[in-house]
């Protein structure tokens, strides 16, 4: 029978996702995502090797959602216990992403844990030319260095 993860809040056959119960997982990193399908997206990439917590949801700054429904106490008690060195948010690019975003950090950084946030920009194969401005600043703010 599915549910959600104990630890994580993502779907799993039993108590415990089989992320949560690797031991070959990278424990002291982790990614909040807004849903398991975001979860699963990163997980193909075969480039992340942490952990992670499914939100279940996004704040809705133009609606009367307060985030009680959704699993950010969680996270704070996951965090709280230790053990956890870099928070990475992975929320999606739109108003109740970028809400959500700014929200965690505000909870996160008294904890003394490092609150990194997922570039955002052009895809692949784009041409810039035909990218919208948000896209394009985005893009320039999570720029990194190469070489």
């Amino acid at each position: 029978m599915l549910s959600f993860c104990k630890i994580c809040n993502n779907i799993s056959e039993g108590e415990i996702c089989t992320i949560c119960a690797s031991p070959n997982r990278d424990s002291q990193r982790v990614v909040v995502v807004e849903e398991p399908s975001t979860l699963y997206a990163i997980e193909r990439t075969g480039e992340y090797k942490g952990l992670y917590h499914v939100l279940l949801g996004a704040l809705s700054p133009l609606s009367e959602t307060n985030g009680t429904e959704l699993t950010i106490k969680n996270l704070i008690e996951r965090l709280e216990k230790g053990g956890i060195s870099e928070v990475i948010i992975a929320t999606n690019p739109n108003i109740e992403g970028e809400a959500t975003a700014i929200y965690l950090t505000r909870l996160i950084k008294p904890l003394h844990i490092k609150v990194t946030r997922i570039a955002c920009g052009i895809p692949v194969g784009v041409d810039l030319e035909y990218a919208d401005e948000v896209t394009l600043a985005k893009s320039l703010e999570g720029r990194r260095e190469i070489g």
